[in-house]
């Protein structure tokens, strides 16, 4: 392929930075450095010996990627054992720790590097793991979960800046390797979390992963005591009018929209215009006057829902 050549293609990226680098340099630069240029030596042995690529490498990062998904999570396990077996012998406020994330997605590939959502998702995962971890993609765990010695823990969508759809997220227990060698583990469910949001070099810029919180089920809890406390004021002072409906009908769309933000895939590309069209509906029933107005919205609506689901189709 020619210096100017573009392409597109499937690949498994892997991305991988240092946890506390910052702090490593402040406390020692030339030993950090040598520390590093060690680790990486030692990584980009491991990717090449599961085929694949170094393909860039900046500050205290590395992207590498592999045509086959299971080597790549093989990679990043050894990668990770091999430092902690070398971090044993440092004293532990001096332990280099990476993070890797592994997302199996389509990229552009141009001069020998890769770019697009497919690099993104990586970096974010990676920025979501644990001081020697590994976080993988849906996409990945779809094709390794029955054929890597790992069990996983479910870790929750992730959001991912300029695409749609939350990434569900998944953690290889590193720890159980060598308990799970007679049968894959399937993943164990656990609470979503939400990543810590950090500088991940050029390739993640985006804002920290969104999931459900506790603090979204206060609100939602706290919607429902407002809505029944405007209820009971309504009906203890009757004259006629139900004009609690409007606050009520404007405390369930919060309440609608704050759950649509927890939901993946097609429920939550489909909430926000179900939503909205409930909306309209009700308020043209609340204010009725003869005339059901609600219907050109409502078509409005459709098309463009329509018109979104085609283009991304296409």
């Amino acid at each position: 392929m020619t210096e100017t050549e573009t392409r597109r293609k499937l690949t498994t990226i892997m991305s991988a930075d240092v946890q506390d680098y910052s702090r490593l340099m402040g406390a020692d630069e030339e030993g950090t450095l040598a520390t590093l240029k060690r680790y990486r030596d030692s990584m980009s042995a491991v990717i090449g010996l599961h085929a694949g690529r170094v393909v860039n490498t900046w500050g205290d990062g590395l992207i590498a990627e592999f045509p086959s998904v299971v080597e790549a999570v093989r990679a990043a396990i050894d990668i990770q054992n091999d430092i902690a077996g070398r971090n044993q012998a440092c004293a532990a406020e001096s332990r280099m720790q990476f993070r890797i994330g592994i997302n199996l997605g389509d990229v552009i590939e141009q001069d020998d590097d890769i770019y697009g959502d497919g690099v993104n998702i990586a970096a974010r995962l990676q920025g979501q793991a644990e001081p020697g971890g590994i976080v993988i993609s849906n996409t990945v765990y779809d094709q390794v979960r029955n054929k890597v010695a790992v069990a996983f823990d479910f870790l929750g969508p992730l959001t991912v800046k300029n695409i749609d759809d939350a990434i569900p997220s998944y953690a290889v227990r590193i720890g159980d390797t060598g308990h799970s060698r007679q049968r894959p583990a399937e993943a164990t469910p656990a609470p979503p979390r939400p990543a810590m949001p950090e500088q991940l070099g050029r390739a993640a810029r985006d804002p920290a992963p969104k999931t459900p919180t506790s603090f979204s089920n206060r609100i939602l809890g706290f919607l429902g005591v407002a809505s029944a406390i405007v209820l009971l004021i309504n009906l203890l002072t009757w004259q006629g009018e139900f004009w609690s409906a409007w606050p009520l009908m404007g405390m369930a769309t919060m309440a609608a929209l704050i759950w649509s933000r927890s939901q993946t895939g097609q429920v939550r590309s489909m909430a926000l215009p179900i939503i909205a069209a409930a909306v309209i509906v009700t308020i043209n029933a609340l204010s009725w006057h003869g005339e059901f107005w609600a219907q050109w919205p409502l078509l409005a609506i459709a098309v463009a829902t329509a018109l979104r689901w085609v283009l991304r189709r296409s």
